[in-house]
């Protein structure tokens, strides 16, 4: 692994698009730290302290790294988007014009990649104004304090303050976009990445002084496990064997063959674990504009408390239902088909067309549902551990790795696929 790690700055092209993505992290990561006028984030630090690293704050930080608790212009973080990508494909299924943009191909594409950002532009500027309003509520969620100074919270100063954080995500979609075309992986889930990991060696940290080093060395085996576990899993897949029979294109003849359609055990990557955490982000987004006691303590005690039943329960199924759905749409059986029957494929033993989607996808839904299982397993394990057998500050801790591990798998399966290319050794044996 060393040595590919070596060869990848060897190639002008590679090495190019490795420094960019490392530049466009660096940017985000600096535009995190950087605080939106006039609100006094010593205060808002303060109250996520008096928290102990749980409940609501801690809950709508995940995706910004921190951003939002400093209250930066990149406070927002990549959620717009990520709830605008899933009320778009729901869309997609719904509306006939957009499927129909789906299946045009490129051009579909980037009409309904348009779209997208027009949605994550307005949801931004409702998050912002609701966190604006929320952050001077004064409310119990973050312990009574209002961040702006006497006389501050004025409409000119709220406008100001909303339209900084509406560019900050603007600029964080634009930024993934960039990485995606001229950099090394996928964007959104680089920057994900990126803002997922910088917060694990301050967990580390604190269960080292919360928990001694037994409950440390413990977390890590954990950690550990379920890396190892995630690799296993992403690896994972059935192969459906093709055979290829004799044609004959113009004066030639084309050769028989026999190959295979790789079906992913965990077809959805880590997309249903981000869907599903986007997901319960609604309830804690409408709490913040919608300050009924009821609905306030019903987010507080099972949406954003982790040792709920209810939560666990819901989290759970959210990610089962994600993995099947995104599943349906990254894979089309159907399609499939016909492409190889117009190719001159098959499934031996099972008839072209309508019997060979059948097939596709009577083996897709079984393999899906023990990935689903072990997405909703990995993602819940240490939050029941670490709530019920280690009460220290370590939260989202199978999300978050989730999350670091398979953005680093597909990150490293394009390097790898970028020096193979290139007649280099990949990362990968």
């Amino acid at each position: 692994m060393l040595r590919a790690f070596v060869n990848s700055f060897k190639v002008p092209d590679l090495r190019n698009k490795i420094f960019f993505t490392l530049f466009v992290i660096a940017v985000y990561r600096f535009g995190s730290f950087i605080p939106v006028p006039v609100v006094d984030i010593g205060r808002l630090t303060d109250a996520l302290a008096e928290q102990g690293g749980q409940g609501f704050l801690s809950f709508i930080d995940l995706f910004s790294g921190g951003a939002l608790t400093r209250m930066a212009i990149f406070g927002l973080g990549i959620m717009p988007y990520i709830t605008a990508s899933i009320i778009m494909q729901l869309l997609t299924v719904v509306i006939p014009m957009l499927e129909q943009w789906r299946k045009e191909g490129e051009s579909g594409t980037k009409k309904i990649n348009q779209w997208t950002r027009y949605v994550t532009v307005v949801l931004a500027l409702l998050q912002s104004t609701g966190l604006v309003f929320l952050f001077h509520s004064g409310s119990a969620q973050l312990g009574g304090v209002d961040i702006f100074p006497t006389g501050e919270f004025t409409t000119p100063n709220v406008a100001l303050i909303v339209l900084v954080m509406t560019a900050g995500t603007a600029m964080i979609m634009w930024m993934g976009e960039l990485i995606t075309q001229r950099g090394i992986g996928n964007g959104m889930s680089i920057l994900i990445f990126s803002s997922v990991i910088s917060g694990l060696p301050s967990q580390g940290r604190a269960i080292l002084l919360s928990g001694g080093n037994a409950k440390f060395v413990f977390a890590l085996l954990i950690g550990f496990v379920i890396v190892v576990a995630v690799i296993f899993i992403e690896q994972g897949q059935r192969r459906i064997p093709v055979q290829y029979a004799k044609r004959v294109v113009g004066r030639r003849m084309t050769t028989g063959g026999s190959t295979y359609i790789p079906l992913k055990v965990n077809q959805a990557g880590v997309i249903p674990i981000i869907f599903a955490s986007s997901v319960l982000y609604f309830p804690t987004l409408l709490a913040s504009v919608y300050h009924a006691p009821w609905f306030t303590s019903f987010v507080n005690n099972y949406v954003t408390n982790q040792r709920s039943l209810v939560y666990m329960v819901f989290y759970g199924l959210l990610v089962v239902f994600f993995a099947y759905f995104y599943t349906a749409i990254a894979f089309n059986p159907v399609d499939t088909a016909d492409n190889l029957r117009k190719y001159g494929g098959f499934v031996p033993g099972i008839r072209p067309g309508p019997p060979t989607a059948d097939y596709l996808s009577f083996v897709l839904t079984r393999i899906t549902l023990p990935g689903s299982i072990f997405l909703a397993t990995i993602a819940l394990l240490p939050a029941i551990f670490f709530a019920y057998f280690l009460p220290v500050e370590f939260p989202f801790g199978g999300t978050s790795l989730l999350i670091t591990v398979g953005v680093a798998l597909e990150t490293m399966k394009q390097l790898e696929s970028q020096l193979l290319m290139r007649h280099y050794e990949g990362f990968l044996r």
